[in-house]
């Protein structure tokens, strides 16, 4: 049971469910070529689920002191699991999706795909052993990485399909997973934000210069608010551009999506305290899945 909590088993669920969401209900709306089997696409969520439970690990090795001051209750590593132990599970974890991935790529004619798995790999350990204590550095590249686990579907199952014929529908629908991808960014950066908020006691304690270590916590969770408002109009833009005449797909976002970041953004403009702050990071979890599941909708709409 330690070892599924240290791997983070839900946000590996998530990843698992995002990918299979667009391979299975994404790509057959648009009726587009694929390149993965079915077998192919189980290695490819094999690959990343591996490579990121490994990043889950080492980030929890390098994060013992702040995780004894920031959750203890929580702590896993340096308690119930050793460090030794922990770093075997990281390298078994990290080593099994390289080489899957690397199975993958040579198995799709596609060699050159294999180094997107080892720069996420090393990414997530420099991310863990250097970038994190860095004022947004670490919050930016942990946001990209989730953004490439939707891209790297696109990668797979798109790119190696295209020809003249296909062309202009496959670049189409590549478009919509990076529109998708930048959703996660944003809302991945806002909730590493808002983690850093909770955690500013440890992350002070490791001499570590996160946004509200720098600016302060009323200033950083403002950015936040910011940053959610800002997300909550380039929604609302995308659907008035691109999604206007699906009348479906509107109110879900608006219901779904929308609303609840709606009620996050108040939420941070008034949040305090780490139980505040605590809500906050698990509705923007929770915001992160609905807008994701938003690729049923197309199944049923297009």
């Amino acid at each position: 049971m330690n070892i599924i909590n240290l791997i983070r088993y839900k946000n590996l669920i998530l990843i698992a469910l995002v990918q299979v969401l667009i391979k299975y209900a994404m790509f057959p709306a648009f009726n587009v070529d694929t390149t993965l089997s079915t077998f192919q696409f189980i290695i490819l969520v094999i690959s990343t689920v591996c490579i990121a439970s490994g990043g889950y690990i080492i980030n929890d090795i390098f994060d013992v002191e702040t995780d004894a001051i920031n959750k203890p209750n929580k702590q896993i590593v340096g308690k119930t699991i050793a460090k030794d132990k922990a770093y075997n599970y990281y390298m078994a974890f990290t080593f099994i999706g390289v080489v899957t991935g690397f199975y993958l790529a040579n198995d799709v004619n596609r060699s050159t795909f294999f180094g997107i798995f080892v720069v996420i790999a090393a990414l997530l350990y420099i991310y863990a052993s250097f970038l994190k204590p860095m004022l947004l550095v670490g919050n930016i590249v942990i946001s990209g990485l989730v953004a490439l686990s939707l891209i790297v579907v696109g990668i797979f199952d798109l790119l190696p399909t295209i020809n003249m014929q296909n062309k202009f529908i496959q670049s189409s629908m590549f478009e919509v997973i990076v529109d998708y991808a930048v959703f996660a960014f944003l809302i991945t950066f806002i909730r590493e934000i808002v983690k850093d908020i909770q955690d500013i006691d440890g992350d002070y304690n490791a001499q570590m210069k996160t946004l509200p270590i720098v600016l302060g916590k009323n200033r950083a969770a403002k950015i936040a608010f910011g940053l959610t408002i800002a997300s909550i109009l380039i929604l609302a833009y995308y659907l008035n551009a691109y999604l206007y005449m699906q009348t479906i797909a509107i109110i879900y976002f608006l219901i779904a999506v929308i609303a609840p970041l709606i009620y996050i953004a108040i939420k941070l403009f008034s949040a305090e305290n780490k139980k505040d702050f605590k809500l906050i990071s698990r509705l923007l979890k929770v915001v992160m899945l609905l807008g994701m599941l938003s690729m049923v909708v197309y199944y049923f709409i297009i």
